[in-house]
């Protein structure tokens, strides 16, 4: 006969403190996915508000309008966003779409417009942008990871010293006359759309497969939980954390690069202060500043939803100098949301 034994008394609490901890889990789960998709329906809200306030919002000139101008954005977003998963920062994302473009520049141009004289080919100038990117995130990294200097204290010295060397390289002057190549990313296009735009939404996909299916991406989202117990679980802490600041450098230098080409030009200034709205867009995204959190979609959504809360500003004719402040607010309201899913204390 079989046995139709009752569980035990000593099993019944292990059964309630198992389905508790399942119930507590699998609300996180939701919490998570509610923050991640939060900004979905907010940014359906701002389009239809767009389409009230000026007939020309949802027109497709206007909306590719709105792409182009937020793809240099999204590079740095993407860069900051890995760096903040793995519980990091690096400020000096700014500074590099500003210094590694000027450096392809300053290659390119002859020493009449500004250039160091060296007139070399376009191709080893987009190169030079990329590497001067990496070896920026190197040397960040190695700051960070090899000597455990603090993250935010190395990375704003360093948006402090590479924008004192771009005002420096550049003679406080604007760079123009560049090859066709510099501005190829945001002036060519594919079905109508920047190929700036399709190469943000590439990199941000692939970098969401990454995280989502592979070791590496597992291993950020271990790393910025619990570097320790990362270690512990032989995840190689030091290397790839070194490896996430090098592609944050390549990722922004290539974000100079469209910023290059939406404007036309490379002036002294360029990227100054953008890091105000890399940490707005990747704090609404739902990127824990605590690291370990966060995913892809949710800093797409922060990038097209202050994409498009600029856009109509611009259309509302408000003055440039409110935009910053509004995304302090953003900031704010994204952090209490955050505190409220989460139930977590923000250290």
């Amino acid at each position: 006969m079989a046995d139709t034994k009752a569980p035990s008394a000593s099993t019944a609490p292990n059964l309630t403190a198992k389905t508790d901890t399942a119930r507590k889990q699998a609300r996180s789960v939701l919490l998570r996915r509610a923050r991640e998709l939060a900004l979905v329906p907010a940014l359906l809200l701002l389009m239809l508000l767009g389409a009230l306030v000026n007939d020309s919002f949802l027109t497709e000139r206007n909306l590719i309008s709105i792409l182009g101008a937020s793809a240099a954005l999204a590079m740095v977003v993407l860069a900051e966003s890995l760096v903040l998963i793995t519980g990091k920062f690096d400020l000096s994302l700014e500074s590099v779409v500003g210094i590694a473009p000027a450096v392809g520049a300053l290659l390119v141009l002859p020493a009449a417009q500004a250039g160091f004289g060296t007139e070399m080919p376009a191709v080893v100038a987009l190169l030079a942008i990329v590497v001067v990117g990496a070896v920026i995130g190197a040397f960040n990294g190695i700051l960070v990871v090899k000597l455990k200097l603090n993250a935010f204290i190395v990375t704003l010295a360093m948006l402090i010293v590479l924008r004192g060397l771009l005002v420096g390289a550049t003679e406080g002057k604007t760079l123009f006359g560049m090859p066709d190549a510099f501005y190829t990313l945001a002036t060519s296009t594919f079905l109508t759309i920047p190929l700036s735009v399709w190469l943000a939404a590439v990199s941000f996909g692939v970098a969401g497969f990454v995280l989502k299916y592979h070791r590496v991406g597992r291993a950020l989202y271990a790393i910025g939980g619990n570097a320790d117990a990362a270690r512990a679980a032989g995840i190689r802490v030091e290397r790839v954390m070194l490896g996430v600041f090098i592609v944050a450098g390549c990722l922004a230098a290539v974000g100079g690069l469209m910023q290059t080409g939406y404007v036309g030009a490379i002036n002294a200034n360029q990227g100054q202060n953008m890091i105000f709205t890399v940490f707005a867009a990747a704090v609404i995204g739902g990127i824990s500043l605590d690291g370990g959190k966060g995913t892809m979609f949710g800093a797409l959504t922060g990038v097209l939803l202050l994409g498009v809360v600029q856009n109509l500003l611009t259309l509302a004719q408000v003055p440039s100098f409110w935009i910053q402040a509004i995304y302090g607010g953003i900031i704010l309201v994204a952090l209490m949301i955050a505190r409220v899913t989460t139930g977590r204390a923000q250290d």
